[in-house]
């Protein structure tokens, strides 16, 4: 089957998979958003085990997916992960430890005798909640606002910035991205809540702190949206592979595709509409709305960032060391062969469908919370 696909359909077909992969990751960053609230919504020990548990039932499908994702884009195409993680390597440093202290911090908050103590570990909850997730963001937008880097004729790459990838985080239009995706966690956290815990004083503190956090990422997220679709793009030429500007390069991405165009404006309107039924519905299934939007529009912005002859991670020091699904993927051979690996994704994503029912098939609340044998 995958035989007899054109190399150009295989590296479309797997940008289409990381996609899928980094819009999942959006979503399930509700956990880290969740993390955030620890200081501010619970009143009292009581309910921060709720929240805790809550968010510590779903934290190692985040975890999961980041990895997977760093693995699809390594497997797929090899030059970005030797670009970006090779010369960025500050900014991906410091998102790995942002998660590295959040499984630990899990695994060893509640346990007797920790030296470290409890108020550290949620410390750490929170700084993977906050600088990770912005952080993520803003080495995200850096595919629609570019890096500093060359790469050679033999593939080496070399960045060309002292911050290594930090300096992402003080361009504006990245910093809109990142701040957005933290508030969007933050909204998705506290839906997640609504959803999840049986405890009415949660569920009104939780709803009370929900139309703040849509205003903020509102603000943000139509700065960084507005910011791209009018800036110039990096395209490039399917015949010459010559990278070059073009005006509305974004924008022209969406209206020449209108079923991404389609994807991304159904995915706004379920964002809000889990936001709307929420508030004024006094509903408590916002999550799986705001949710499903989430991963479509993140979805169309990976598409838009990638296809339609666009650099997906352009460079701003050497237009023509930019990367496109076409310079930077691996091998037909190579992804052919792991094409047939990815027809096992359905059943991966049954699974994790089938134990999340199976973990919230009851509310959470005290009596069920005593009956945990491994409490956070």
């Amino acid at each position: 089957m995958f035989e007899t696909m054109s190399l150009l359909h295989l590296q479309q077909y797997w940008w289409i998979l990381v996609s899928i992969l980094g819009a999942l990751l959006v979503f399930l960053m509700f956990v880290q958003g969740g993390q955030t609230f620890l200081y501010t919504l619970p009143q009292t020990l009581e309910e921060k085990k709720l929240l805790v548990n809550s968010i510590g039932h779903k934290w190692e499908f985040t975890f999961t997916t980041l990895v997977t994702f760093g693995g699809a884009m390594f497997a797929a195409f090899p030059l970005f992960y030797a670009t970006s993680f090779g010369g960025a390597y500050w900014v991906w440093l410091i998102i790995l430890f942002c998660f590295i202290i959040q499984a630990v911090s899990y695994e060893y908050r509640s346990k007797p005798k920790n030296f470290l103590g409890t108020k550290t570990f949620d410390f750490f909850l929170f700084l993977n909640g906050s600088l990770g997730v912005i952080l993520i963001g803003a080495a995200v937008s850096t595919f629609f606002t570019g890096s500093q880097f060359t790469v050679n004729a033999y593939n080496l790459s070399k960045w060309q910035h002292s911050l290594r990838g930090l300096e992402a985080a003080f361009n504006l239009t990245n910093l809109g991205l990142g701040l957005g995706v933290f508030f969007l966690a933050r909204i998705l956290g506290l839906l997640y809540f609504i959803n999840n815990i049986s405890n009415e004083n949660i569920y009104q503190r939780a709803k009370a702190k929900l139309l703040p956090n849509v205003i903020a990422f509102l603000v943000f997220f139509l700065f960084f949206l507005i910011s791209i679709l009018l800036k110039e793009g990096f395209a490039y030429n399917p015949q010459t592979k010559l990278v070059s500007m073009e005006a509305y390069k974004y924008l022209h991405n969406l209206l020449e595709m209108p079923l991404v165009l389609g994807l991304f404006l159904i995915g706004v309107v379920l964002v809000l509409s889990g936001i709307i039924i929420t508030l004024f519905k006094s509903s408590k299934k916002g999550i799986w709305f705001s949710g499903l939007g989430t991963i479509l529009t993140v979805f169309s912005l990976f598409l838009i960032a990638g296809f339609n002859n666009t650099a997906y991670y352009p460079s701003v020091y050497d237009l023509q060391s930019s990367l496109t699904i076409e310079n930077s993927s691996s091998s037909k051979y190579t992804l052919t062969a792991m094409s047939y690996v990815s027809l096992l994704i359905p059943f991966v994503i049954a699974y994790i469908y089938y134990v999340w029912k199976a973990m919230d098939k009851k509310k959470l609340d005290m009596d069920e919370l005593s009956k945990e044998d491994n409490l956070y």
